[in-house]
């Protein structure tokens, strides 16, 4: 057998196949390319069948098609050789292959016989719709057989969960209704009673502060009691702010914030406000977003929350404020009707306190719920920094367990603009009180808080005129020049703004300054304040009227002639 395979794969004297064609490139190219085109195709359908039979894994035959495939892969390599064997005389190696190949057809031949009767047995597309039509006919009789009974009961199903649906609705649009009817309710209320309430205390305060003023030093008593009255003023004063930023009334006034700043701004006002008993950490997030919002009213905010903290820490424990930037997908947002999907900062306030029930956290937001003693607290801290956060376009969230702790969670919309560029800072409690000559004219219909603006108005120096409607106002401004126009919003049959754009169409260089216990739609639009616009809140003390004047009289004049 060896001596056999050794004769069969002996090469010498034997001449190569282009020996006989005599070396003609005309014959031998075309031997090359016809023998390379039909290798090519043997090797490809081999390879269209592989793929047809790795797709179709219901075909009943699958393996006849893997010897077809082997079958003519080794037809293909026979034409390889006979390319070869132009140049090499390897017949012993091409006879090789091509005795494979006739292995490989006598098996596939005789396989293929025995199935013909079992293909031929295989219904025809003809025969399956044949086969379709009837089932489909016995289908169509057996449902109309059904069709009364099942369209009865499909009646009373689509009746009974027609009215489920209404049902569910109908509750919901009442639910949805008294919620807000409640909400707008309360917030008519809340500004209602800011309103009238910051008009006594303008009175309360700056009456106080002024009789304080007039006290001398030997009147020691006096000036206790009087302080007295200044204390209980301001905490009034905080009451009805509370109450506005529960009820999105209070008017904001948005600047770009670094979140990162803020906090780190704050840090000693916050250390000094936990005591040494708490530990504080901050974990501030890096390139952290710009958010817009009023920034005092976020130091409020943030402010309460650490203050809620510190109650909830009675005997010490630690303190985390994080920084992060978030993203609320859509599956968030399913969870929570409110919020809109995009990008957020984060603020999160986290402590090691008591925690919370589920009970007591589902109700922490209500305006006056408190779980501290009678005293301790008014139960509108968390209600104002829910309505300040809402107002901006933000979400709150509260997670809880009870003896492990709170975290509180502010998200707040990115800024996508650019950052606000620095100013001087002209808060009104930072500001150095002056002293003018100017003509201001004083336009408010409560007859005790326009008494005491324009005393103490006089009192700095300045020319006052008053004005108690805004037809009496345009009349002293038609009748001489006025420097600077202090007016109310809420005035009878007007507003204070409709009041300034008259009073700038006599007076195009008029200064105007805007004060309101409760400001809705004048010079507060969607919640923030107009960016034109100076104002201040009521209640006001005499010195923080007198900063403010003196600071808007102090600025170059704007040119509205154009």
């Amino acid at each position: 057998m060896q001596a056999l395979l050794s004769e069969i794969f002996n090469n010498s004297g034997l001449s190569p196949h282009g020996f006989c064609l005599l070396w003609r490139p005309e014959l031998i190219w075309l031997h090359i390319g016809s023998d390379a085109i039909i290798a090519s195709a043997y090797y490809s359908i081999p390879l269209a069948l592989a793929y047809f039979v790795i797709k179709r894994h219901d075909l009943i035959f699958g393996w006849m098609f893997w010897l077809f495939s082997a079958f003519i892969l080794a037809c293909g390599t026979t034409h390889v050789f006979a390319i070869l064997t132009l140049w090499y005389p390897i017949y012993g190696i091409e006879g090789v292959i091509k005795f494979v190949t006739a292995v490989v057809s006598l098996v596939t031949a005789m396989a293929l016989w025995p199935l013909l009767p079992r293909a031929l047995a295989l219904p025809s597309p003809a025969m399956l719709a044949r086969a379709n039509e009837e089932l489909s006919a016995q289908i169509e009789e057996h449902n109309k057989a059904l069709a009364t009974l099942r369209e009865s009961e499909e009646r009373y199903r689509a009746l009974s969960q027609t009215l489920q649906q209404e049902a569910m609705e109908r509750r919901r649009a009442e639910d949805a209704l008294r919620q807000s009817q409640k909400m707008e309710a309360v917030g008519q209320l809340t500004g209602g009673v800011a309103h009238d309430f910051n008009n006594l205390l303008t009175v309360i305060l700056g009456n106080a502060s002024e009789a304080r003023r007039l006290i001398s030093a030997e009147q020691g008593n006096l000036e206790k009691h009087v302080a007295t009255i200044e204390r209980a003023g301001e905490r009034a004063a905080t009451l009805t702010n509370r109450l506005l930023a529960f009820s999105r009334r209070q008017p904001l006034a948005p600047r770009t914030v670094d979140l990162n700043r803020l906090v780190s701004d704050m840090s000693e006002l916050l250390h000094r406000t936990l005591g040494e008993a708490t530990l504080i950490e901050t974990v501030l997030g890096a390139r952290l977003w710009l958010t817009r919002v009023d920034p005092n009213a976020l130091e409020n905010a943030l402010l309460n929350l650490v203050i809620n903290a510190r109650d909830a820490m009675q005997r010490g424990g630690k303190l985390t404020i994080e920084t992060a930037n978030l993203y609320l997908d859509e599956n968030y947002a399913a969870t929570d009707p409110e919020v809109v999907p995009g990008q957020y900062v984060m603020l999160a306030v986290t402590d090691t306190g008591t925690g919370m029930t589920e009970e007591v956290r589902a109700r922490v937001f209500e305006p006056f719920y408190t779980t501290k003693p009678i005293g301790r607290g008014s139960g509108l801290g968390l209600s104002m920094v829910y309505g300040f956060v809402r107002q901006s376009g933000g979400q709150v969230r509260i997670y809880s367990e009870v003896g492990n702790g709170t975290t509180v969670k502010i998200y707040l919309p990115r800024w996508f603009g650019e950052e606000d560029p620095t100013q001087p800072n002209h808060s009104i409690a930072r500001q150095i009180p002056g002293e003018g000559q100017e003509t201001i004219l004083v336009v408010e219909d409560d007859e005790e808080v326009r008494s005491y603006a324009v005393r103490t108005l006089r009192n700095l120096g300045y020319h006052v005129l008053e004005a108690g409607n805004a037809e009496e106002a345009l009349g002293f401004i038609r009748a001489q020049r006025i420097d600077l126009l202090f007016t109310d919003i809420g005035l009878p049959n007007t507003d204070g703004r409709q009041l300034a754009t008259g009073a700038r169409e006599l007076q195009p260089t008029l200064k105007v300054l805007f004060t309101t216990g409760y400001a809705r739609n004048a010079i507060v639009h969607n919640g923030m304040l107009d960016a034109d616009v100076d104002m201040i809140p009521k209640p006001f003390r005499a010195e923080a009227l007198g900063r403010i004047v003196r600071q808007i009289l102090d600025r170059p004049t704007p040119d509205r002639t154009s």
